[in-house]
């Protein structure tokens, strides 16, 4: 069977995922729970783990009522236990499980916050990245450091190219303005940066995509490439120096 991948839009602008495999329901982060018990209600689904990907209220401040409707699991990761709600398993790299296409790995990927988690499912060509890898952008550095950002990045950037990404906001369209202001003459860019502005206008969600996708166009993803580098001035300079650079550009814009 295929994992089946429900997007949940919550609060004003964040995603959560539901993801049914042949061990069950599990919930990528909870911004808040009507919409995400809504959507389950809808299915005939109840919910078995809730898995957290990092401690901002804006991804856990749905996980109570959830817990207290479903009496589901909730897991997240180990370095942030102290920050979130209660878990029943703190998750370190390297802590997998699941079945079939809901085998699930736990990636490590600090910098928007020391301990933020991603959710790979290789299995089922997924990843739920929330604020670390984001469609077109990625999180500020509220905790960690461009080099702790730039390395999550590489490693989720290492992925296979068929990988489809899930993020955690909708933020292409901002994202997208920006990233031209990069590569103006990046031409996958422009044309995604067009088909963003009509899905936009249909109400229809932007910040699920494959991998390679981002590989083309996201400028934080092609820190390392000749062409970036010389776009910003610093043909000579280091990958992650032309990260922070770019980070730091994206943070005034």
């Amino acid at each position: 069977m295929a994992l089946e991948i429900v997007t949940v839009p919550c609060l004003s602008d964040n995603y959560a995922y539901i993801a049914k495999g042949p061990d069950g329901v599990c919930l990528i982060d909870a911004p808040e729970a009507g919409p995400i018990i809504d959507a389950l209600d809808r299915r005939g689904w109840s919910l078995g783990t809730i898995l957290i990907t990092h401690h901002h209220p804006d991804h856990v401040q749905g996980v109570e009522e959830l817990r207290a409707r479903y009496g589901c699991k909730v897991m997240g990761p180990r370095a942030e236990e102290h920050k979130l709600p209660p878990l029943d398993m703190a998750l370190e790299e390297g802590m997998n499980g699941g079945e079939g296409v809901g085998y699930t790995e736990p990636l490590h990927v600090p910098g928007h916050t020391l301990g933020h988690m991603a959710f790979h499912f290789p299995r089922a060509k997924a990843v739920f990245t929330a604020d670390s890898l984001m469609a077109l952008g990625c999180g500020r550095l509220f905790e960690g450091t461009p080099e702790m950002m730039w390395d999550s990045l590489s490693k989720l950037a290492a992925l296979p190219p068929e990988t489809m990404v899930y993020s955690g906001h909708e933020y292409t369209t901002s994202n997208a303005a920006f990233a031209l202001t990069i590569e103006p003459g990046n031409n996958a860019l422009i044309s995604r940066a067009e088909a963003i502005a009509k899905a936009r206008a249909k109400g229809e969600p932007t910040a699920q995509v494959p991998l390679s996708l981002e590989l083309d166009t996201n400028p934080f993803l092609r820190a390392g490439h000749p062409d970036v580098k010389a776009a910003v001035g610093m043909p000579d300079a280091s990958d992650v120096q032309v990260f922070a650079e770019i980070r730091k550009r994206k943070d005034n814009f």
